[in-house]
Parts: structure tokens; C-alpha cells; sequence
């Protein structure tokens, strides 16, 4: 069982002062967990290991998809190909990707579930809120595995410096501006883009936020603000996929910005191909030794418990679970079920005495640097809870 810290809760008013309006689910319980989950500094290094590992090993994969021409099986939009070979030609920077894992905890190992290469969910709770638990709580912040936001602040200047060290920033800085989008309506994710917009001011960046609707686009120049100025990069929270299907005008011009004009997009396109969880079952074809990867197929398995989830599925939703003998367990609906599916063997997760699933959510920028978890039941969905934790003393 995970070993928990009863701790007083941050209220909602101080976590709205922070930024974090989004506390309370919608059936009036609480988002954000009053414990914190102990966490042994071995876990805390095997996690750190598992990502840094893996972040290696999506890369190598990612190289056989463009070299082979396998976009098909990722499912992966042929509108949008071109801007993810030049990007990826181009070493087009990753800001931040989010490991999901499985185990860590109570001695089970740690398997990985997916790589959120687009999305940052939980970025800001991961990185901010549950440092603040800490402090209000009178415990040494330095007792996490979280050094999120300063890893943030570095790979923005390395937006300049490419693989010189980000402290060589101010030699190569020349005034760059960094334009950040959300869509409308989101208070979530447009509290997320300001948190980053701020870490990107704090580096050094003339930076600026409009809602993805207010954004200009230039084939031959890039985007610009509302006062039409041009930015250099484009931090835009609207998946990759999701531009592709529902915006095409827009993903024509992105598609031309990459080719003639200055801006460059955050994260990049090549992301996709990490975001799509086809990746799992090249990677697996490619490494079936690794201790961090599930058998992974698009057909499904034989003799194994097994998720079925779609390629670009996002919280839980369209995921079936079936059992060993192939039989139906459980199912959730969603918006995806147009998409590809895939097969994964299903990992076991660290629990508490009440029976609820712990999955740990890595981030990466640069390398590993912020861990937290989320905590649900046998489908981890957008009902789960944010859970922070705390490096035993």
C-alpha cells in the first residue's frame, strides 16, 4: 500500500489566488487531495531514470516512423507531415512532455502508460500548487522531486542557445518575443498558458497572450499579436491533431509559416508522432527487453488483461478493459471513437487501503524534473485527483 501524510488542506482562497480556480470537481469535492503521497528518494531517482530513458528511446522511434514513412500507423494526418519532418530537420526545440507511469511505488515496477508529448495537464499543480502545499504546511519544498519550473525557465533560453548552456542566453539574446495562446472559455488551460508565459518572462522573453481566435497569420512573415506585431515563437495550447481535423485553413498556413516565415511553433510539430499512442507499439517492436514498456499491439492481445484505448484518447475516454480471456469489463464513451485503437497490457498500479489507483505523471523538459500523481479508480478519467507528494526524510 502507498504510505500517505495527512497535511491542512490549502483553501480556496489561497489556491485562487495562485491561479487555481479549477479546484472543485463537479460533484463539490475537493480537485486537489489533503494528503501527500510519501515518496522514497530511490523511487523518486527510478523515476527520473525511467523518463530519461524513455524520452531517449521515443526519440529513436520517432526517427524510424519519418525515415520509413509509417505516419499511417500512428494515425497520423497527411496534412500535417510536412511541418513535422521540417520541424524535426530542423531540431525545432521540445519545450515539456508529461510521462504517465504505472507502479514505482510499494515495489511494483514502473510501466509506462503513455507519453502527453502536447498536453500539459497538471503541469500547473505539478510545478506550483503542490510546492505551495509544502509551505503552507511549514515542510522543506525542497523535499520534492520538483525542479519543474526552473527546468521550464532554462529550455525557454535554449529557444537561443540550442545545446549551449542555457547561462549563455543574454550573449545571443536580441530581443525575441514569444506570443502564448489558449481558447476561449478555458480557464484551466488559459491559466496554464499565463503560468508558462510568466515563466518565459522571467528567462528573459518580450512575451504576450492573445486567445487562439485574436492570433493573425501571415504565410510569408508568421503569427501576430492582436497589435499586429510578429512573434518569433508561437506557444499555442490546441492539439496538433485537433488543428488538423477541425482547422484547416489554419493548419495550410502553419504549414507555409514553417516552410518561409520566422515564427516557430511551441511544442513542435514532430510532438505528434510521440503524442500518437501508436509510438508504444513500435517502441515495444523495437525494444522488447525494456523493463518500462507494456506489450503493446493494434490487434489484440492473447492471454493477457488488456486496454484498448484510441490514439489520441485523452482522459479515460473510449478505453475498454478486457480480461485475459478477451471478455469486455468495462468500457467509457468519448469524442474519440473515430480513431485507431490500440492494445496495450494493462499495468498494475500502486493502491491505498480504499482500493484507488496511483499512476505518477513525470514531466520533461530537458530532462526529468516534476513529479505528482493522479489518483481514480480503475480508469484514471477527468474525475481523478491531483495528488502531491513529499521525498521521506
Amino acid at each position: 500500500m502507498v504510505k500517505m501524510l495527512p497535511i491542512e488542506p490549502l483553501s480556496k482562497a489561497v489556491m485562487e489566488d495562485i491561479g487555481l480556480v479549477w479546484h472543485t470537481d463537479r460533484d463539490g469535492s475537493p480537485y486537489v487531495d489533503s494528503t501527500l503521497l510519501q515518496v522514497s528518494e530511490a523511487e523518486a531517482e527510478a523515476y527520473y531514470d525511467a523518463a530519461n530513458t524513455l524520452y531517449d528511446m521515443f526519440v529513436e522511434t520517432a526517427q524510424h516512423v519519418i525515415d520509413e514513412q509509417r505516419y499511417l500507423e500512428l494515425g497520423i494526418p497527411s496534412n500535417l507531415v510536412r511541418q513535422i519532418e521540417e520541424s524535426w530537420e530542423r531540431d525545432d526545440r521540445h519545450l515539456y512532455g508529461r510521462f504517465d507511469f504505472a507502479g514505482g511505488l510499494d515495489g511494483l515496477p514502473i510501466k509506462l502508460i503513455e507519453f502527453n508529448a502536447d498536453t500539459p495537464t497538471s503541469l500547473f499543480e505539478t510545478s506550483i500548487v503542490q510546492w505551495a502545499m509544502l509551505k503552507a504546511n511549514d515542510m522543506d519544498a525542497t523535499r520534492q522531486f520538483n525542479n519543474l519550473h526552473e527546468m521550464l525557465k532554462e529550455n525557454f533560453r535554449r529557444l537561443i542557445t540550442g545545446d549551449h548552456p542555457p547561462d549563455e542566453f543574454a550573449e545571443r539574446y536580441a530581443g525575441q518575443k514569444i506570443l502564448f495562446s489558449s481558447v476561449g472559455g478555458m480557464p484551466e488551460d488559459e491559466r496554464t498558458v499565463r503560468y508558462l508565459q510568466q515563466v518565459a518572462h522571467d528567462a528573459g522573453f518580450y512575451t504576450d497572450f492573445c486567445y487562439m481566435h485574436e492570433a493573425g497569420f501571415n504565410a510569408e512573415d508568421g503569427v501576430f499579436n492582436k497589435d499586429q506585431q510578429l512573434a518569433d515563437y508561437w506557444f499555442k495550447l490546441f492539439p496538433w491533431e485537433d488543428i488538423a481535423a477541425e482547422e484547416l485553413e489554419l493548419t495550410r498556413l502553419l504549414d507555409k509559416v514553417s516552410r518561409h516565415g520566422r515564427t516557430r511553433i511551441l511544442n513542435p510539430a514532430y510532438t505528434l508522432l510521440f503524442q500518437s499512442k501508436g509510438i508504444l507499439k513500435l517502441m515495444f517492436d523495437a525494444f522488447p527487453d525494456s523493463p518500462y514498456l507494456l506489450r503493446t499491439d493494434f490487434e489484440p492481445l492473447s492471454g493477457t488483461p488488456q486496454v484498448c484505448k484510441k490514439l489520441f484518447g485523452r482522459e479515460g475516454a473510449n478505453l475498454q478493459l478486457i480480461d485475459a480471456h478477451g471478455k469486455l469489463i468495462a468500457e467509457t464513451d468519448g469524442p474519440y471513437a473515430h480513431h485507431k485503437a490500440i492494445y496495450q497490457e494493462r499495468a498494475e498500479f500502486a493502491q491505498d487501503p480504499a482500493g484507488q489507483n496511483y499512476q505518477a505523471g513525470v514531466f520533461y523538459a530537458w530532462e526529468a524534473c516534476g513529479l505528482g500523481f493522479r489518483r481514480g479508480g480503475d480508469v484514471l478519467n477527468d474525475t481523478s485527483k491531483f495528488v502531491g507528494h513529499i521525498i521521506e526524510g
